[in-house]
């Protein structure tokens, strides 16, 4: 597809966010999170770019994630309309879910949400996320849940879906998928990494059959301070340049 380059059209600050977004995206189908098109991952613009109003970056609606590019993302408002032209759809039942969040979650630059298999079982699975594994750890210190409530494009379920999500990080959406949120695209992304290796742990380990041994209680205390050690103080911004080489490698034209 020829997609004309929006670089010299925005500033500079909305290329960049269009540019980690669009890795985010090609990341996604890079570790087989994506569901064809029918997820999303939505990116806050900065106020310094939209002067104070609510503006999101989403996926052109129909294109495979590993198809999008820093120019192609869509440009919309708190309601999925579109701000400025663009060829492509969008799909505003798809974004019921992350307008709700980002609502209700002015902090929040980036909400990540997936379909995969490992998640969607896990989210079937009565006793949710268990202390089995280190990933678990990390999930468990800011987890929530959500009962399903149909395919969600209506409004009205927005309501109950922000008082289930809080100030929660990592959310169950049952019988659905996951989702996370970061302040910007690199820990949001990072979350749904350890979220989703967290359920495939889970899977093996209760397919393996046998008793579970369970990380000790005391353990999971104090985990935000834990994983600024571990990040050697920088959280998602020490693995994120790393991320963009590999996309680098795989297809630079991400970035277009």
């Amino acid at each position: 597809m020829h997609i004309p380059s929006l670089r010299d059209a925005v500033s500079a600050d909305e290329w960049a966010l269009r540019c980690d977004l669009a890795a985010c995206y090609r990341l996604v189908a890079a570790y087989g999170w994506s569901d064809l098109v029918f997820t999303h991952i939505s990116a806050k613009l900065p106020d310094s770019v939209t002067g104070g109003e609510h503006q999101f970056l989403i996926n052109p609606y129909g294109l495979m994630f590993d198809e999008i590019t820093a120019s192609s993302l869509v440009k919309v408002d708190m309601g999925c309309r579109k701000v400025i032209d663009s060829p492509f759809p969008v799909n505003p039942a798809g974004f019921v879910i992350h307008s709700a969040v980002h609502e209700a979650r002015p902090e929040v630059g980036c909400v990540l949400h997936t379909h995969t298999r490992a998640g969607v079982a896990v989210s079937a699975q009565q006793h949710g996320i268990l202390p089995i594994s280190q990933q678990s750890t990390f999930v468990l210190h800011s987890l929530a849940y959500h009962d399903y409530e149909g395919v969600a494009f209506r409004p009205d379920e927005k309501p109950r879906l922000q008082a289930d999500l809080g100030q929660a990080n990592f959310l169950v959406l049952r019988n659905h998928g996951l989702l996370t949120v970061g302040r910007g695209v690199a820990e949001a992304f990072l979350n749904m990494y350890t979220f989703e290796n967290t359920c495939r742990i889970q899977v093996d380990a209760l397919a393996g059959g046998g008793e579970l041994t369970q990380v000790n209680p005391s353990i999971l205390a104090n985990m935000g301070e834990v994983m600024k050690v571990a990040t050697a103080g920088q959280g998602a911004q020490l693995a994120w340049p790393a991320l963009l080489r590999k996309v680098e490698r795989l297809d630079p034209s991400y970035k277009t």
